[in-house]
């Protein structure tokens, strides 16, 4: 084979790998390793034999329920995405959507075929995200339309269906109680509140395309100063509970290690949002960045302050 055919096939796979990290949304793929593999801390804690052959079973059909769910909004959002997110490979012409598709109808497959094989709780975990995804989507109910059932649909799979049902698929593999511990309900509360934000600001950017096509953000509602208020407000209540909760006592947890980590925490959501111009569309992406990096560092602070404990 000729160099120049060598170059050829390195560029189109180079184009091809870059078309699909780009519509894996990596910041969401970032998010959910750290969720599943910081519950998998927690629960290998206390269990009697944790096993990392169920960390990888998890990770891997998490991520492809990911893959589907922010790969389907792309589809139904491609219209959209040419005036809000035109840097995305379908809005930008960069990948085929007949490709896209053939990506989701697999990530879909592998999900559900290792949930399967996983048990009860893991498999009631990726459908549910599966089914709440779709509905987020897809026409007729197309949630992300209306804000309070798109906020409460982003909230309900990262806080609630993550935190809660994944923690019971490792404690239970690992032969302890299906039950779930206060420090797992507080980490719980902290990432609905996370989640509920990230609801929000995303959706700062991108009034023009919401407004031409009908989906009413809160953002369109409210103005994007308010939007940012009320999400800095329930996230710092947020903190202040688990602060709270850190300093009072919470079993299996080293509490001033996780108070100190929050305070910080809050302190950056402090200093990012002071420092927000919503006049300038990078300051904005900034400012939505580093609201998932508090959610990123949660996975990390909560953990550790657990291992601690």
């Amino acid at each position: 084979m000729s160099v120049a055919r060598v170059d050829t096939a390195a560029a189109w796979f180079g184009e091809r790998l870059a078309a699909f990290v780009a519509f894996s949304r990596p910041h969401t793929i970032i998010g959910t390793g750290l969720s599943v593999t910081g519950l998998y801390v927690i629960a290998a804690q206390e269990a009697v034999a944790p096993s990392r052959l169920a960390l990888a079973a998890t990770l891997s059909c998490a991520l492809a329920a990911n893959l589907y769910i922010v790969g389907l909004n792309q589809l139904t959002d491609i219209p959209v995405d040419r005036l809000n997110k035109p840097y995305l490979p379908l809005a930008a012409g960069a990948l085929r959507p007949g490709t896209a598709m053939a990506w989701v109808t697999l990530a879909l497959i592998v999900a559900l075929a290792i949930a399967a094989s996983q048990g009860p709780f893991l498999l009631t975990a990726i459908v549910m995200g599966v089914v709440i995804g779709t509905a987020y989507s897809v026409q007729p109910l197309r949630l992300k339309r209306h804000p309070g059932w798109a906020g409460a649909s982003i909230s309900a799979v990262r806080g609630l269906v993550v935190n809660l049902l994944v923690f019971l698929h490792f404690t239970t593999y690992f032969g302890g109680p299906a039950s779930v511990p206060p420090k797992i309900w507080v980490l719980t509360l902290m990432i609905l509140g996370l989640s509920l934000a990230i609801a929000w600001f995303k959706d700062i950017p991108d009034m023009t395309g919401d407004r031409r096509f009908d989906i009413i953000t809160l953002t369109l509602r409210l103005g994007a100063p308010r939007v940012i208020a009320l999400g800095r407000g329930l996230l710092s209540l947020c903190f202040v509970a688990v602060i709270l909760a850190g300093l009072l006592g919470l079993p299996g947890v080293n509490g001033t290690v996780l108070a100190v980590s929050q305070v910080l925490l809050l302190a950056v959501l402090w200093i990012a949002s002071r420092r927000l111009d919503l006049g300038s569309p990078l300051s904005v992406r900034a400012f939505y960045l580093t609201v998932w990096g508090l959610f990123f560092a949660e996975y990390v602070a909560f953990p550790v302050a657990c291992l601690l404990g």
